[in-house]
């Protein structure tokens, strides 16, 4: 017995309570090599102020002019310029880095997989997630239809990290909260997103604050944010949002950096004040 518990003693140990984390924020170009020397740029920034989990950004590696455009970049996974960018990354920098997205190859030809790829501090990957939910949007004169050029995914994906639990999705998956209950209880979400301007004004915010309140957990909620030479606009307003839904820091445009303290003493004292997770009867319909 006394073996058992120097034990369980010793894997509490591993599991940190606090942990300073970042979101980053671009306006991506068509050029992966920028877009990552920009991304790198950022990284660094976040770094030096002492950020041990950093997530970037649903497309950060292009944001083309053509939908298809992604297609062409796509990489097999664990191969290529991209992957092999965040591997780096994640070993020289010493940082467990979720690469937004990332275009992985599909089981068809002119469509990719969009999945967001974490990679821990040795710079090797641990979780891939493939986005579910894919966006369509017909109002005025703006149209996207991603079931185009991307093939869905069909797996809720949770990560073990030094953290924590963290539940991974992308973008769109956000209006969906039956994902994140499927989950289970984590305790960070990451959402990173390139929401239009027209619908992240309208929502973004609301949708990131009801994630982070229902699931009693911080979300971390990386964005492109600006003009793109394809003339598509990004909302931004990249945020960090704690248990209780309050907003830690936000970037509303351009490219730049959102860091917070994440407290998991604080987030298990809210579920114990507020156990709502323990309350529902509804477990699945």
């Amino acid at each position: 017995m006394a073996n058992q518990a120097k034990k369980a003693s010793a894997q509490s140990k591993k599991i940190s309570n606090s942990v300073k984390v970042a979101g980053i924020q671009m306006a991506s170009s068509p050029q992966v090599s920028s877009n990552l020397i920009e991304a790198e740029r950022l990284i660094a920034i976040a770094v030096k102020q002492g950020a041990k989990i950093v997530v970037l950004p649903e497309y950060f590696c292009m944001m083309g002019f053509k939908e298809t455009d992604k297609v062409k970049v796509r990489e097999k996974e664990g191969e290529g310029p991209i992957q092999h960018f965040l591997a780096k990354m994640a070993k020289e920098y010493k940082i467990w880095l979720i690469g937004g997205t990332v275009p992985l190859t599909s089981n068809f030809p002119k469509k990719v997989r969009n999945s967001c790829l974490v990679y821990n501090d040795k710079g090797v990957q641990v979780a891939r997630y493939d986005k579910i939910h894919l966006f369509g949007l017909d109002l005025g004169t703006e149209h996207y239809h991603e079931e185009n050029t991307i093939e869905s995914g069909d797996s809720v994906v949770v990560v073990d990290t030094p953290y924590g639990k963290i539940g991974l999705s992308i973008c769109y998956d956000l209006r969906f909260p039956e994902l994140y209950r499927a989950m289970g209880e984590v305790d960070i979400l990451v959402v990173p997103s390139a929401f239009t301007e027209t619908t992240g004004k309208a929502h973004w915010e609301c949708l990131l604050r009801a994630r982070a309140i229902e699931n009693l957990c911080y979300v971390i909620a990386p964005a492109q944010g600006g003009y793109h030479l394809s003339g598509r606009e990004t909302h931004g307003n990249s945020m960090i949002v704690d248990p209780w839904g309050v907003i830690l820091d936000r970037l509303p445009r351009g490219s730049g950096v959102v860091m917070a303290n994440l407290n998991r003493d604080y987030q298990a004292s809210l579920r114990n004040s507020l156990p709502a997770l323990n309350h529902r009867t509804i477990k699945a319909i």
